[in-house]
């Protein structure tokens, strides 16, 4: 697209790719997110949106993914593919960032569906969008947090090079939790063993993220 040319970015690794979403891609993830992400007795994120009941869970699920393009600026975006296995919409792997052109940090957010989970794609797609950011953008630094009790998401940022960076109480469902912040560095990450990823149409949009 001419005027929005991050709409043209891909993200391909061995078994996914990783796109902004058109309209019919919205809606799949919209269902996808309906269907169950996690337990209902479990809240792997810290703002609990999978609490909402259908149909507003849907509709704000396509709502917030059409915000960050409305609200987008280089000093403050959030970029938010979603992630497609087998030419199904599985999931989404955000990244966001905030004055990046002086930071060079962005954090990372993510969700598969129930159905997709434990395939080895959640640490593939974290994978995919960290050489996004250190190779696409030229970041320097990618933090991330999870909650003490969400032992896949550690367990993939750990098994991607993170470090531990301290932990804090958050309210999570009106009760405080535990929070483990980690970060890695992009010299960390140029020296792991991590997959192939090719990406597409970065150098023309690289003014979007301050670059």
């Amino acid at each position: 697209m001419r005027h929005l040319s991050i709409l043209d970015i891909r993200i391909r690794s061995p078994r996914l790719e990783l796109r902004l979403p058109d309209l019919e891609m919205l809606d799949e993830l919209a269902s996808l997110a309906a269907a169950g992400i996690h337990p209902p007795e479990t809240m792997p994120f810290a703002v609990p949106w999978t609490d909402q009941a259908s149909p507003e869970l849907e509709r704000a699920t396509v709502r917030w993914h059409l915000l960050q393009l409305a609200t987008w600026s280089p000093l403050a975006w959030s970029f938010n593919p979603v992630v497609l296995y087998q030419g199904r919409v599985i999931g989404s792997q955000g990244i966001n960032s905030t004055n990046f052109v002086v930071t060079r940090s962005f954090t990372t957010g993510s969700w598969l569906g129930r159905a997709y989970q434990g395939l080895g794609l959640g640490r593939e797609m974290r994978a995919a969008i960290l050489e996004f950011g250190f190779s696409g953008l030229g970041a320097q630094l990618a933090l991330s947090a999870a909650f003490c009790d969400n032992a896949p998401s550690l367990g993939v940022s750990r098994s991607l090079g993170y470090a531990d960076n301290g932990e804090a109480i958050v309210e999570r469902r009106g009760l405080p939790a535990e929070q483990i912040h980690l970060r890695l560095i992009r010299e960390r990450w140029e020296r792991s063993d991590r997959p192939l990823v090719k990406l597409e149409g970065v150098e023309l949009c690289r003014e979007f993220f301050g670059v």
